[in-house]
């Protein structure tokens, strides 16, 4: 419909609870494909093709995700990511050129909440955005009704209500996906759960093509809270380690 599709220069209200998606990227035929997909699945799509645009954009439009391109004009994608997530907290899915481990874990140090590496396939883009913003909707449930208490595993705590993690009492900043993951893993510690179990669990993704998202953001958990509180089961998943009683 006509009224989904708003510029990059001027916003359209949003009729109804339909979505807004900012889609950041450079190259047009791809822009295309992305914004016609996700219009098709109800979105409402604006595109911008810069790092400073797309800045402008996401602060007079207030999209409530962003599917951003790390290699973009003007200053790139990470850069956008930073400055956009110091205005408002708001799910990124970042798109990669490069299947760099490297650039990842930069993606995900900066505030995006899950990455696709191109090329890739269009139902499944459409499909990590309905994941990330189910997982932003339970996320304001949960700090509406919080799980109650804090969980103490030695230096590590956990703050269910807050969303908070701390070791040895300093703060420690994660993503929404990370502490997801965290409290998936400290739900049953010293378990191991699978590459597989974890997808579902805090992404709802049940394609094994998604476990090297579960990778990237384990190492960069790991970076976060200790590489040592995260044992990995080659071949099988992660487990959360817990001081020896």
């Amino acid at each position: 419909m006509e009224q989904t599709h708003t510029t990059h220069h001027g916003a359209a209200a949003t009729p109804g609870p339909q979505r807004r998606v900012l889609v950041v990227e450079d190259d047009t035929t791809i822009v295309e494909a992305i914004s016609a997909r996700l219009r098709a699945e109800g979105f409402l799509v604006q595109t911008a093709a810069d790092g400073p645009a797309a800045v402008e954009a996401a602060e007079s439009w207030q999209p409530d995700l962003m599917v951003l391109d790390v290699m973009l004009p003007g200053f790139d994608g990470l850069e956008v990511c930073r400055r956009v997530q110091a205005q408002r907290p708001v799910p990124v899915l970042m798109l990669t050129a490069r299947d760099d481990e490297t650039d990842m874990l930069v993606g995900l140090g900066v505030g995006a909440d899950d990455y696709m590496t191109k090329p890739f396939s269009m139902r499944e883009l459409a499909a990590r955005v309905h994941v990330l913003l189910r997982r932003v909707e339970r996320a304001a449930l949960a700090a509406v009704a919080p799980r109650g208490g804090i969980l103490r595993l030695g230096e590590l705590e956990i703050d269910h209500a807050q969303r908070r993690v701390r070791v040895r009492t300093e703060d420690v900043h994660l993503t929404p996906t990370e502490f997801d993951l965290l409290v998936c893993l400290a739900s049953t510690p010293r378990a191991v759960l699978s590459r597989e179990q974890l997808l579902a669990e805090v992404w709802d993704w049940a394609d094994a093509s998604g476990t090297r998202t579960v990778d990237s953001h384990i190492k960069a958990l790991r970076r976060k809270i200790g590489a040592e509180r995260i044992r990995t089961v080659h071949g099988v998943g992660y487990a959360l380690e817990t001081p020896a009683q």
